[in-house]
């Protein structure tokens, strides 16, 4: 009786623990591959050496040299986000989001900044259409998003990705190239070309620079925009661990005169580097424990528990039915005699 209950027990939590593993798997592990609500402020800083870039102070244009440091912050907005309706609601977080570059060589003056306001899918991190979204590079004005700019899905493919570039105002895909280890971690590398493109700018910007850059036979110009992007993604969380930029930017006069507005290499710094890397292994370690291990393991302790179970039950089932049966020559029945009658206490003869 008591190897019945055992086994029944052993069988139950076998079962439970089976249960609790699938659970884990395709209920917890899907939930926890999302952007959380409560996402820590993130900021990466990239530097570039011996750039040419374009200056404007007090309304003078000027085309300087020296190094550059760029700084994007990404932050969530709870409150737009709590706001979120319809499809957006729990499926999608707000983000603000902003980059200074300042002149490092020069008391750290300021280059250019942007501001912006987004939405984005909590698992794959792209863009999301959204009326709420804004881009402030002087003037807010209405924007409209697509693709990824600060982040990649959880569990990123080798096959290519949109990557939104805000000067041309448009999505253009990153294909894959190889794998690579950065400070211990596998990373997917992923590059994006963009040649010839054009730089939208403010007509009254535009103006200042036709005016005071090119000749005088130039009436108004476009800005030519080339940017080899790199992009070294942790798959498992699609966390960026480094991103390089070489950028080129020209002011092309309708004179045919052409001056360099950019010319500038940014790459993550070392710090920015090694913080993305222990912020993707802490997330994977996460994920991994939520979405294999864990499942792994319980399946496996239940399993073992299960099965335990089942043959305990039955060799407690064996037990009982064998110790109902008296055994040949116990004392269960009365001795027979030669007759085959039962013998009395002095029927017994002495063999020999």
């Amino acid at each position: 009786m008591r190897s019945r209950v055992l086994g029944t027990a052993l069988f139950g939590l076998g079962v439970l623990a089976i249960v609790f593993a699938l659970g884990l798997a395709f209920v917890v592990a899907p939930r926890a591959a999302q952007l959380p609500y409560d996402m820590e402020p993130t900021q990466s800083v990239a530097e570039a050496q011996n750039a040419t870039f374009l200056q404007v102070t007090s309304g003078a244009a000027k085309i300087n040299t020296g190094n550059l440091r760029s700084t994007v912050t990404v932050q969530p907005d709870a409150k737009e986000t709590a706001g979120l309706e319809g499809d957006l609601d729990g499926s999608a977080l707000v983000w603000l989001a902003g980059q200074d570059v300042v002149n490092t060589s020069l008391n750290s003056e300021r280059v250019s900044a942007y501001s912006t306001r987004l939405a984005v899918d909590r698992e794959t991190g792209a863009a999301v259409p959204w009326d709420g979204a804004w881009l402030d590079t002087g003037n807010q004005e209405k924007i409209e998003y697509s693709g990824h700019m600060y982040k990649f899905p959880f569990g990123t493919e080798k096959k290519a990705y949109p990557i939104y570039d805000r000067d041309i105002r448009e999505a253009k895909p990153a294909e894959f190239v190889k794998t690579e280890e950065i400070g211990g971690l596998e990373t997917y590398q992923f590059t994006q070309q963009i040649v010839d493109g054009r730089q939208q700018l403010d007509p009254t910007q535009l103006s200042l620079l036709v005016d005071q850059l090119l000749g005088d036979t130039a009436t108004t110009a476009e800005v030519v925009y080339s940017n080899t992007r790199t992009v070294w993604v942790e798959p498992v969380t699609g966390q960026f661990i480094r991103v390089s930029e070489e950028q080129n930017k020209i002011l092309r006069g309708n004179n045919g005169q052409e001056v360099t507005l950019l010319d500038a290499d940014f790459t993550y710094t070392d710090d920015t580097v090694n913080r993305s890397v222990k912020a993707a292994e802490d997330n994977r370690k996460k994920l991994n424990l939520v979405g294999l291990w864990g499942p792994l393991g319980l399946g496996l302790l239940g399993l073992i528990l299960a099965v335990a179970g089942v043959l305990v039950a039955l060799r407690g089932g064996r037990g009982a039915s064998t110790a109902g049966v008296p055994a040949q020559g116990s004392g269960g029945h009365d001795d027979l005699d030669d007759d085959g009658k039962p013998a009395t206490a002095g029927s017994h003869r002495a063999e020999g």
